[in-house]
């Protein structure tokens, strides 16, 4: 097969606009990656703030994972633990998958949640991010001696009217959280340990480093 002149220009131009397309798009993929990052790291943080204890450290940065999940500790100024906060998935909810950060104190009571995704209908489901009073109906339970299901099914915690599957899922999914804590207890304080561990080495590392720095 073989091509007139016009032909070939237009195959050349079509490859040149190709070639600048794919390159804008790797620079705004460049260009905005970090900012979308730092959104997002932010974002965690005001609701790290929301579902843990307070605390004087950066969970984020002190960040443990157990069993492939990723745990956020909220540790007080001496170093002590005083919750744990992760991410659950409800892939149950009536729109999608719905995201929920939940935080618990070290005795395993839920002291927070806080919904960070979901494709709920406005007005129906989105009631688990807008109804405070039922957000706060999850603090202080634990796994044990709470019926984790709706009233619908026999649970404690109310549904929504006209929505009865997204209250549903995001119970089922923090009852989940729960049991997560009470299997991995063990292995969550040796995770703990073995960071804190870690961590006066650092320091006496650097302290080391300061005095020989200063001696010289």
């Amino acid at each position: 097969m073989s091509f007139d002149r016009d032909q070939m220009r237009m195959v050349i131009a079509l490859f040149v606009v190709a070639v600048v397309a794919a390159a804008l798009v790797g620079l705004t993929d460049i260009a905005t990656r970090e900012p979308i990052a730092a959104a997002e790291k932010q974002a965690l943080h005001r609701a790290l703030v929301q579902v843990l204890p307070k605390h004087a450290n950066d969970p984020q940065a002190d960040l443990l994972t157990v069993d492939g999940v990723q745990l956020y500790p909220g540790k007080d100024a001496l170093g002590n633990v005083r919750g744990f906060a992760w991410e659950v998935v409800a892939p149950d909810g009536y729109s999608g998958s719905i995201r929920i950060l939940v935080g618990l104190r070290t005795d395993g009571a839920i002291h927070a949640i806080r919904v960070t995704h979901h494709l709920e209908t406005p007005g129906l489901g989105d009631g688990i991010v807008k109804n405070s009073d039922w957000l706060q109906s999850f603090v202080g339970r634990m796994l044990a001696g709470t019926k984790w299901k709706v009233k619908k099914d026999g649970g404690d915690f109310d549904q929504f009217t006209g929505a009865t599957i997204t209250p549903r899922a995001v119970v089922k999914a923090v009852k989940g959280a729960l049991q997560f804590y009470n299997t991995h207890q063990a292995s969550i304080v040796d995770a703990v340990a073995r960071q804190n561990v870690a961590g006066e080495g650092q320091n006496k590392a650097g302290h080391e480093m300061r005095l020989e720095t200063k001696i010289e």
